[in-house]
């Protein structure tokens, strides 16, 4: 077949998912938009590291991508090219920076990665493969990625923002393990699909998007439905024919696992520890301020002061109640979009919760780190800032713990399993029932691209943010009740 540098990354990986992206790519679930985007990006930026470069304009005829790059390469002296693309006995791939320096050829691949994934390796020696039977003379090969300590400061510095990883040895080791893999990929794409067991590929280096298809014949629930367990621990249990609740009750496991499993074969009743629940609730005092943060990431830093990836606030929600007979009250923020949101979003948030109360979070951890980069970004607000940090208490702790635990949870101890299990049937806690913004990355990613948007667009979506993230505090709220309730009955 004609591979490219992905098919052949996703035939070593896993020869099914190869022949599914081939034959039924329609069974395909649907991959985040968002991780090309950004792959897209940093790509694009990097295409400057080396300075001056030619870039082969993308066609969906390969050939003409082929042709023009032989043109590039007419050019006398040394030269960088973006997206130089060959072609090797139906072997393609695209470059994304070709360095010629005197009469040698410099392999550059660039990824939106903080570090070196085993499949870069594979990627990047698939290029070499093809080049140096294409009779030129490659003596270095990088791997670009994004160095995660880097704190942008002014103008973006790029020698600092990408790392430029050496590879070279690595790549020469592998020339004859690339050639067989060919050879086993063409042999294996036929009409009929493969037999391939799932294993550990199935989630590295990426989650597979046939994953639900090659599970469909399953029983359900089945181990890679317990929460928490490391899939490898999975795949083990599977190898060996162990794979519904009932195959799996009596195995030698950590307790929480089994107990999941007794739960949802109706072995166990709901637990709630009154003693244990009380004893959380006393570390409460009024007035209770409920606290949700909403961050987005950037592979590329757009203001100072943050790295790669760095979870950078943009929005949060805020529920106060004051004493046990005050109304409940709401509080929010949400950034403009197309700014620095961090300064306005730490002076709103010191105006909206006073110094040494209590504040609650779900998974405070999360919240708290927050508040600490936060603290050391704006010293004048430091002191308010990390008050507030110092007050937090986590609501997930009764839940983390099993003090309070039914079937409905499935193992989980996530507010969005926690939530419909304490209250399945109000249609007001259900996040489904949401307009746009469903969850967490869903949120993200809308204010990540909000300012390329119409303004009718923004309005939109600044909505649904808005009551997305209300809900999160909220939904804290109703569950403070319901245990309130559980120790006065």
């Amino acid at each position: 077949m004609n591979l490219s540098k992905s098919k052949y990354c996703e035939g070593i990986t896993c020869l099914k998912k190869l022949w599914l992206s081939t034959y039924k790519p329609e069974v395909k679930e649907d991959v985040k938009e968002s991780v090309f985007e950004t792959g897209t990006e940093v790509g694009e930026l990097a295409k400057n590291i080396y300075g001056e470069y030619i870039d082969i304009e993308f066609n969906t005829d390969l050939k003409q991508m082929i042709e023009d790059t032989k043109k590039a390469l007419d050019v006398k002296g040394d030269i960088n090219i973006t997206e130089a693309s060959f072609n090797y006995d139906n072997n393609f791939c695209s470059v994304d920076i070709l360095r010629r320096i005197g009469n040698s050829y410099e392999i550059n691949e660039v990824k939106s990665s903080t570090h070196v994934n085993p499949i870069y390796l594979d990627d990047i020696s698939y290029q070499y493969y093809i080049l140096s039977h294409l009779g030129y003379k490659v003596d270095k090969c990088n791997i670009v990625t994004l160095n995660s300590g880097y704190i942008r400061h002014g103008e973006l510095e790029l020698d600092r923002l990408f790392t430029i990883n050496d590879v070279t040895q690595e790549v020469l080791r592998k020339q004859k393990e690339i050639e067989q893999n060919i050879i086993d990929i063409n042999s294996n794409m036929t009409k009929e699909e493969p037999r391939v067991s799932l294993d550990t590929y199935c989630k590295d280096p990426y989650d597979c998007p046939y994953f639900k298809y090659c599970t469909q014949n399953l029983e359900h629930p089945n181990i890679f439905d317990i929460s928490g367990m490391n899939f490898s621990t999975k795949c083990t249990f599977y190898k060996k024919g162990l794979i519904s609740y009932k195959e799996l009750l009596h195995e030698k496991m950590n307790p929480k696992y089994k107990e999941q499993i007794e739960y949802e074969l109706g072995l166990r009743k709901e637990n709630i520890e009154l003693d244990k629940i009380e004893e959380f609730l006393n570390t409460l005092e009024y007035p209770l301020y409920f606290l949700d943060f909403e961050t987005y990431q950037e592979a590329i830093p757009s203001y100072d002061g943050i790295s790669p990836y760095m979870q950078v606030p943009f929005q949060y929600s805020l529920h106060v109640k004051r004493n046990e007979n005050a109304p409940l009250e709401h509080y929010e923020f949400l950034a403009e979009a197309g700014i620095d949101p961090r300064r306005s979003l730490a002076e709103q948030l010191v105006k909206d919760i006073p110094k040494d109360v209590c504040t609650i979070a779900y998974n405070m951890s999360f919240e708290k780190t927050v508040l600490k980069n936060l603290a050391s970004l704006y010293p004048d607000l430091s002191k308010h800032l990390l008050n507030i940090r110092e007050g937090m208490k986590d609501l997930m702790i009764p839940f983390k713990n099993r003090d309070y635990y039914n079937k409905e949870m499935k193992g989980s101890y996530s507010i969005k399993y926690v939530l419909p299990a304490l209250f399945p049937d109000d249609p007001e806690l259900d996040y489904h029932n949401l307009p746009l913004i469903h969850k967490g990355d869903e949120a993200s990613n809308a204010y990540a691209t909000l300012h390329l948007k119409s303004k009718k667009e923004q309005e939109e979506i600044r909505k649904g943010l808005l009551v997305y993230c209300e809900l999160d505090t909220y939904a804290m709220v109703k569950i403070w009740e319901k245990l309130q309730e559980c120790i006065r009955k």
